[in-house]
């Protein structure tokens, strides 16, 4: 028998082996009837939202109707969203409705499986670098952990994918990429015109969607959630984040005066933040917000992000049309990997990660 569960789970160091080392997460950890949080999970007292006062119930993201790509309402509409809040949903995208359900259900099915199956794609096991199942965010710079399972990939290519990427979900999430590409291509078409970049030739291309990452997200049941998140502050490495939620709720961006604002989940409807690399590359005119997620007591919760990047070989810094009537260049030239691997090696810190490409 496992020692690791044959002991108390109450004892510290066997929390640590059985939801990290044994990779059994924070859904094994859910699935005992824990009474109580345990002492790894409790963050401190200002990370935690229900201790935030300024929670903005009135306010929201923009919401916007893509029925009419073409019309430039739209287009300013999404360029509006991306200067001042960084975040938006949009909704009538043209992604089908059963794509959308098809790859939540896909979501639910990995995280069933037997934790030995989901075992076989930890950072041990997978047979690929791409293909990533792991808990919390970087549980070894982190002082306290967060409380969340995930499945992360890397496309590669289709064959790839169809090879080494788990077979309960790969087929709905290739169909999910798929599905959105059309609508991450006329996103940035309508963001990069108002920063005068006329059109995305192949190097534009490259830098602002070279490569993919997509992440399947597992928010289990949570003992005392107030006490806890399940994903700290931060704001994302990517281009474009295109999140599909589910009915539960508990994404909250970072508003106004530093409030915080819960984005309500719309059924069939689509979440896109701007990330850090748009950040960089418009010069400081998009922004990428802060955001986190709370733990919730009584659901279980999942949640779909599609990162849109650069290549990792990719350097990258403010487009030279953004500049060219003058204005004075915010950021360095940085390798994309660099910065990424900056991101990942410590706890998530808010928006820390941008002061490493900063003049």
């Amino acid at each position: 028998m496992d020692p690791i569960v044959a002991t108390p789970i109450s004892e510290s160091s066997n929390i640590t082996g059985f939801v990290v080392t044994n990779r059994n997460g924070v859904k094994g950890l859910s699935e005992m009837g824990l009474k109580t949080l345990p002492k790894q999970y409790i963050q401190p007292v200002e990370e935690r939202i229900s201790t935030v006062s300024n929670i903005l119930p009135q306010e929201s993201i923009p919401i916007i109707d893509m029925s009419n790509w073409d019309e430039p309402k739209v287009s300013e509409s999404i360029c509006d969203a991306a200067e001042k809040w960084g975040f938006f949903q949009i909704i009538n995208h043209g992604v089908p409705i059963e794509v959308l359900e098809n790859v939540k259900d896909a979501t639910h099915r990995f995280f069933n499986l037997p934790a030995e199956e989901k075992r076989k794609f930890s950072k041990e096991n997978s047979p690929s670098n791409s293909v990533r199942f792991g808990t919390s965010f970087s549980p070894e710079a982190e002082k306290a952990l967060e409380w969340k399972d995930y499945l992360s990939m890397f496309y590669v290519s289709e064959d790839e994918a169809s090879a080494l990427w788990p077979s309960a979900c790969k087929d709905q999430v290739l169909e999910y990429m798929g599905g959105s590409e059309p609508v991450i291509q006329r996103l940035l078409e309508a963001l990069m015109k108002r920063i005068n970049v006329k059109e995305i030739d192949e190097t534009k291309k490259s830098l602002l969607m070279g490569s993919k990452r997509i992440n399947l997200n597992y928010y289990p049941i949570c003992p005392n959630p107030e006490l806890t998140v399940g994903i700290g502050r931060h704001s994302d490495v990517s281009t474009l984040t295109i999140l599909l939620q589910d009915d539960v709720g508990g994404l909250y961006v970072r508003g106004n005066n530093d409030s915080w604002v819960h984005v309500p989940p719309i059924s069939g409807s689509l979440v896109i933040n701007v990330g850090d690399a748009l950040q960089i590359m418009s010069n400081g005119r998009y922004k990428s917000i802060e955001h986190r997620v709370v733990a919730n007591g009584s659901k279980n919760r999942i949640s779909v992000p599609i990162f849109v990047n650069p290549r990792p070989d990719d350097m990258i810094g403010p487009f030279p049309e953004v500049l060219a009537g003058g204005e004075k260049a915010l950021y360095k030239q940085v390798l994309y990997s660099n910065y990424v691997r900056h991101f990942y090696k410590k706890a998530h810190d808010g928006k820390k990660t941008i002061e490493f490409a900063k003049i």
